[in-house]
């Protein structure tokens, strides 16, 4: 957490803003649904499989719901719960795609949350706009990659560096 940009209590928020959508979820809907729950800044990012798009729908208002959720990007898609080799998958691209940003040296990976759902990438965090950029170049040219989406939250190049910075001190 030392890198992350959101405040170490919007770090715990997130943590368990996760799990009470998580709970809710599995209180409402069992094992019918397969659904990921990622709360970045309060901003809560919902990938996976539901079995009709009744069910998909009824997530946004479960997530909603629950205390300090500032938006829901629901990625949820109506069809068969992946299977256990393509979860894999995604946990082998979601590495190799870290990895890249690690290689590529141009922003730090600490900034930029990394999920991916069906080769789907999904980059969160509190990045500029040059950082995004950036993050989604190396995403996207990723072996197995089929798409990314960018579901940050955008801030300034001096806010970037207040907030990398937070002590004021010169680096």
């Amino acid at each position: 957490m030392v890198s992350d940009r959101r405040t170490g209590g919007a770090y715990v928020e997130d943590e368990s803003i996760e799990w009470k959508v998580s709970n809710r979820i599995r209180q409402r809907f069992g094992g019918t649904v397969h659904v990921n729950v990622t709360s970045y800044n309060r901003n809560v990012l919902l990938t996976g499989e539901a079995p009709d798009a009744g069910v998909r729908g009824e997530l946004d208002g479960l997530v909603a719901g629950v205390e300090n959720v500032r938006g829901v990007v629901n990625e949820v898609v109506v069809g068969p719960h992946s299977s256990l080799s393509a979860r894999a998958n995604d946990a082998l691209i979601t590495s190799n795609v870290k990895a890249r940003f690690v290689d590529a040296q141009r922003f730090s990976p600490h900034h930029v949350k990394v999920v991916t759902e069906a080769n789907v990438v999904f980059l969160l965090g509190l990045v500029t706009r040059a950082e995004a950029d950036a993050a989604a170049a190396v995403a996207r040219t990723s072996q197995g990659v089929r798409k990314v989406v960018r579901v940050f939250e955008y801030i300034s190049d001096d806010e970037a560096r207040r907030l990398d910075n937070p002590t004021g001190a010169q680096r």
